[in-house]
């Protein structure tokens, strides 16, 4: 497997204090690393019934539209709240340093539709619980998550037991 870890740069305290944040700019800068990554997410669902992908604001618009074009499929965003101009379904959530929202179109995921939801890091769970109620809600079924990133002394996976996760990258410690 291609060494993403080398290709991701940490920055300490951002956004606030005490957060070794995992900057992925610099493996998407790169256009080796963005398309093995690109394939690596795509491997495990290549086989699978998907209708669309959904990505998480905003690193998983990078990923997801990439994978929904190599799937062909269709690309739903899932967004911070105000920035979706029809009506919409909200979701709260914490983040493992505050809260937020998410929003999508109502009218986004057809009744019964599959759909792989993509984001670049999974951290506490939250974000993501948040994106799969959204999407449940519209009628559509989670048949999976893939995360460039999963920090896994965050837990995260414990907010979504059920689905299936696919992670390329595991981060054990801070």
């Amino acid at each position: 497997m291609t060494n993403f870890e080398d290709a991701i740069r940490n920055v300490p305290d951002f956004p606030i204090k005490g957060i070794q944040f995992k900057d992925i700019t610099t493996l998407i800068g790169n256009p080796e690393k963005f398309a093995n990554a690109v394939d690596y997410l795509y491997g495990p669902f290549r086989e699978m019934e998907i209708d669309k992908i959904a990505g998480i604001e905003s690193r998983g618009f990078i990923f997801g539209a990439a994978l929904a074009y190599k799937l062909n499929v269709g690309f739903v965003p899932i967004r911070k709240p105000g920035k979706l101009p029809a009506k919409t379904y909200s979701a709260e959530y914490q983040l493992e340093y505050g809260s937020d929202s998410l929003e999508i179109h109502t009218d986004a995921v057809a009744e019964g539709e599959k759909v792989l939801l993509i984001d670049d890091l999974l951290a506490t769970g939250g974000t993501a619980a948040a994106a799969c109620e959204l999407v449940e809600r519209c009628g559509g079924e989670v048949i999976g998550l893939a995360f460039l990133i999963e920090l896994d002394f965050l837990q995260g996976r414990q907010k979504l037991k059920g689905y299936r996760i696919e992670s390329l990258v595991h981060y054990s410690g801070e």
